[in-house]
């Protein structure tokens, strides 16, 4: 898939007040008017399964490298429904049986072979987030192009071999019992999660009672190791509340008057606090289409010194957005990231990747030996920079 320019456009979702609950703070996003022909409804798996999925990315021509997967713990799914003339799409378990049939029976789950498979016209299951990861994944998968010297043997004929990474749903850092206690507004379709005031993830889906099946299973996302690392640092945060002066306020339009104001100032603030997801440049990829809506994943520009944030975004024809979920990557994820798009910019040129990161070749190499992509060098290069700085060779 071709990666192009993306960014993330929230025309037609308004900021309503934010929620805390510890170190957590919830901002909810609601909608001037639900999307009704997409609709969304979960399907789950549970958490005690293992998920693999075929990916079926091309080999380079002359590899005989076996079929690549996507392995993940999946604890829950998405359906996606739609119409294509535009006209409203039912929630499941309101639309209309016959006696014999159970609200199940058009949502049958069977074994999956894509991370966005069709299942029936009109209606697709994608698996939250893992769409998203495996594009993070498969940055440089297949190595280099050129058989520069530097890389080992098994580099240049397979590639980088398996990548994993590490994500966790939420356990014991708040998130749950803020869930359970949390306002959900008439008409919200979303929300933007922070943890001591750190953007963590957002999450926005077509239709208020989308949202409201679905916010559940924001505790099965992949957010909980940046909740904990952030809820040890602030283990509470503060609620944005509005002050006015008393006497200022002489009537209900003077008060008004007032709540506008301190609207406008908290929205303000979140913008300030989301810029980091919202404002940055993104790289995205088309993965499927639904009727005038497009799915589409997304990868930063790894800044090591920023945010960075991995999602996937659903948006019609004219840009408005539909569905969207993030993940904010670990330093050290983000800087895995970093090397490999630096190395595949470079066509895996060792010297041109060191000067674009402006440094040199043995400094090159320990980073990415630190990164654990060592073994994908010659020992012969990676031994002596070890040794420069000290480090024992294995």
């Amino acid at each position: 898939m071709k990666r192009e320019p993306f960014s993330i456009d929230l025309a037609g979702l308004q900021v309503a007040p934010a929620q805390t609950w510890g170190a957590v703070r919830m901002v909810p996003l609601l909608r001037d008017e639900p999307v009704h022909d997409l609709r969304l409804h979960p399907r789950l798996y549970g958490t005690d399964s293992l998920s693999i999925v075929e990916v079926g990315r091309n080999q380079r021509p002359g590899r005989t490298a076996p079929g690549e997967a996507y392995v993940a713990f999946v604890p829950h799914a998405l359906v996606a429904r739609w119409t294509v003339d535009g006209a409203p799409v039912a929630t499941v378990g309101t639309q209309m049986l016959r006696p014999d049939q159970t609200p199940s029976d058009g949502f049958e789950v069977r074994v999956r072979r894509r991370l966005v498979r069709r299942e029936q016209p009109n209606q697709a299951r994608l698996l939250p987030l893992h769409l998203a990861v495996d594009g993070y994944l498969s940055l440089g998968f297949h190595g280099p192009a050129t058989r520069w010297p530097e890389w080992s043997r098994r580099t240049l004929s397979e590639g980088l071999s398996e990548r994993s990474e590490w994500f966790s749903s939420d356990g014991e850092w708040g998130l749950e019992d803020a869930l359970r206690v949390f306002e959900i507004h008439p008409r919200q379709c979303g929300v933007v999660l922070y943890c001591g005031d750190q953007l963590v993830a957002a999450f926005v889906v077509p239709h208020p009672d989308d949202y409201r099946a679905l916010h559940p299973t924001l505790i099965n996302n992949m957010f909980a190791a940046e909740i904990q690392h952030f809820a040890r640092m602030y283990p509470n945060v503060e609620g944005m509340v509005a002050r006015f002066d008393e006497s200022a306020v002489h009537d209900l339009a003077d008060l008004r008057s007032a709540l506008d104001v301190a609207t406008q100032s908290w929205r303000e603030m979140h913008t300030i606090m989301a810029a980091g997801l919202f404002d940055a440049p993104m790289m995205g990829e088309q993965a499927y289409r639904m009727g005038r809506f497009t799915l589409t994943r997304f990868l930063p520009v790894f800044d090591p010194d920023a945010e960075n944030h991995i999602g996937e975004a659903i948006v019609d024809d004219a840009g408005n957005l539909a569905y969207l979920a993030t993940v904010r990557l670990s330093v050290a994820q983000a800087k895995r990231g970093h090397l490999l798009a630096a190395l595949a910019d470079n066509d895996w040129n060792l010297d041109e990747t060191a000067a674009y990161l402006r440094t040199d070749r043995r400094d090159l190499i320990l980073r990415l030996d630190r990164a654990g992509f060592g073994d994908l060098l010659r020992p012969d290069l990676v031994e002596p920079a070890r040794r420069s700085v000290g480090i024992p060779a294995k």
